[in-house]
């Protein structure tokens, strides 16, 4: 009879463990688990109970020794020993309440365990309608101001984790710290250096423990230039202000990374530089402006920085007096910048070259038997009846070389899509108006590169062979490699009417004869006059 009660006891302990709801399931008590021992449950199923339930005692030296005479196996010993209690949730707390154990029992295991939330006033009404007496809830009002939960910290190694304004550590070699933190709201921030420090707001409610990923931006540098006064300084292609009184400027706020520079001011030649900013740290650096416009000693006449660029070459939109060599209008990248003279190479200058060189000078200008020039007196005149290879050599001399036919339009244009860079009579001396003759360089207006007599006075020698534009590639053109005649460009003061008299037009030239319209312009991107 005794062992069918034991059995039925068992059967029914069994069935009551695995039926009730997880957030209806008590710690087990010391008279619950040595009777399911003596009823004669497994001891590893007993133990996967008190590891999924927990326990509702102190375990002593004594219950071991009792459980064992039980019949107790290791297994259950190891799984009470090893018990750690959870705290209690807010279903298991009002569970005990409505499933009628005292307020004191209550009282003691909340002591015992801890909660993993924070009673409100809500919570605490529903208890008391549930029967908790006033001890239960002094208890969890004390538990829930001690509560704490796991919280971890996600972030870049040796940071520094501070909650709530204490440094609690820093974060390990796989960037993670954690940390015990009582249940509410916390002010967390981690820092590091030359990294934006991360701050959030956390709200810890019981339960699991809680993860925050805490991403460091890098923190921005910055960069002081030192320049000319007034200079005006580009990043990545935006204006970020002028250089003050003493030549400075800083730019705040700066990605870290490479980013481009370029400072200008008026009459000096860009300065251009790409720039690494490292995080929090400031770049420093002197942009230095060489001069637009400056002097040869060689020949004594002045030069133009020409920056690069690209452009539409050839006819220019809307203009009806094209002709079919300027065609057909293509874009053209002049990758490097040059230097280009200022003015038609003068009288003056070419003497210069003859003396050193020992050439001759051209045969003198006539038209209609009026000498132009008298024994090339005016030396601001420019040079004229001179051949190719004159002008050539000339360039040589002087430490350049002839422009490209490419580059002398991109500069003659100088930014412009019009057929001209002003109104005509402005800028050039040409048939209409030169009266059958040549005059001072410098005295028309001068294009945006600061460039005269780009267009009219005499026709100008390039560097290219005469040819076509179907073959030009669209980078640094050169012209082909051989042919007849070579290019001249501009127009000039002699039978030249508005039409010859444009950026686009194009003049095969004797690359053997002058005339007594023909001079000569240098220039050259390795050319530092």
């Amino acid at each position: 009879m005794r062992l069918s009660v034991v059995f039925f006891v068992l059967i029914f302990a069994t069935v009551a463990l695995a039926q009730a709801p997880a957030g209806a399931q008590k710690p087990l008590g010391k008279n619950q688990i040595i009777d399911l021992v003596k009823a004669g449950m497994d001891s590893e199923e007993l133990a996967k109970t008190v590891q999924e339930r927990g326990i509702d005692f102190e375990l002593s030296d004594d219950y071991v020794e009792a459980l064992r005479k039980a019949g107790a196996q290791d297994v259950l010993i190891k799984a009470l020993r090893a018990f750690k209690p959870r705290p209690l949730t807010k279903e298991q707390v009002l569970q005990l309440v409505v499933g009628g154990v005292a307020s004191q029992r209550a009282a003691a295991l909340v002591k015992q365990r801890g909660i993993d939330f924070m009673p409100d006033e809500e919570y605490l009404e529903t208890m008391r309608v549930a029967g908790a007496e006033e001890a239960l809830l002094a208890a969890l009002r004390t538990a829930g101001e001690a509560a704490t939960v796991e919280l971890v910290v996600e972030t870049l190694p040796n940071a520094e984790v501070y909650l709530d304004g204490e440094l609690k550590g820093r974060a390990n070699a796989q960037g993670e710290l954690a940390m015990k933190a009582k249940l509410g709201a916390h002010a967390l921030k981690v820092s590091l250096a030359r990294k934006k420090d991360f701050e959030q707001s956390v709200t810890l409610a019981g339960g699991q423990a809680a993860k925050i990923e805490a991403r460091l931006a890098d923190l921005p540098g910055r960069i002081l230039i030192h320049s000319a006064v007034g200079a005006e300084v580009f990043l990545d292609s935006a204006s970020r202000g002028r250089t003050d009184a003493r030549g400075q400027l800083t730019i705040d706020d700066v990605a870290p990374g490479s980013h481009e520079l370029r400072v200008s001011a008026h009459g000096r030649k860009d300065f251009r530089e790409s720039v690494t900013v490292r995080a929090g740290q400031e770049a420093s650096l002197e942009a230095h402006l060489a001069e637009t416009v400056r002097e040869n000693p060689k020949d004594g006449l002045k030069y133009v920085w020409i920056p690069p660029g690209t452009f539409q070459m050839g006819c220019s939109p809307g203009d009806s007096e094209c002709q079919a060599p300027e065609n057909p209008s293509h874009r053209v990248t002049i990758s490097k910048g040059l230097w280009l003279g200022q003015t038609e190479v003068t009288v003056g200058a070419y003497k210069r070259f003859a003396r050193e060189t020992g050439r001759g000078m051209p045969p003198e200008l006539a038209f209609k038997k009026r000498a132009l020039n008298p024994g090339w007196s005016n030396d601001q005149m420019p040079i004229a009846n001179v051949t190719w290879n004159d002008a050539e050599a000339y360039c040589r001399w002087a430490g350049g070389r002839l422009p490209t036919e490419a580059e002398w339009e991109y500069a003659a244009r100088a930014g412009s899509t019009a057929a001209r860079y002003g109104a005509l009579d402005d800028v050039a001396w040409y048939a209409n108006n030169s009266d059958r003759g040549t005059h001072e360089v410098s005295q028309k207006r001068p294009n945006a590169f600061n460039l005269y007599d780009m267009l009219g006075n005499v026709w100008e020698w390039v560097s290219d062979w005469y040819d076509y534009y179907q073959a030009s590639p669209a980078r640094d053109p050169s012209g082909p490699g051989s042919g007849q005649f070579h290019v001249l460009r501009g127009g000039s003061w002699y039978f030249c009417g508005p039409a010859r008299v444009r950026v686009s037009g194009r003049y095969a030239g004797d690359t053997g004869g002058g005339g007594g319209d023909v001079g000569v312009r240098c220039g050259g991107e390795v050319f530092n006059p």
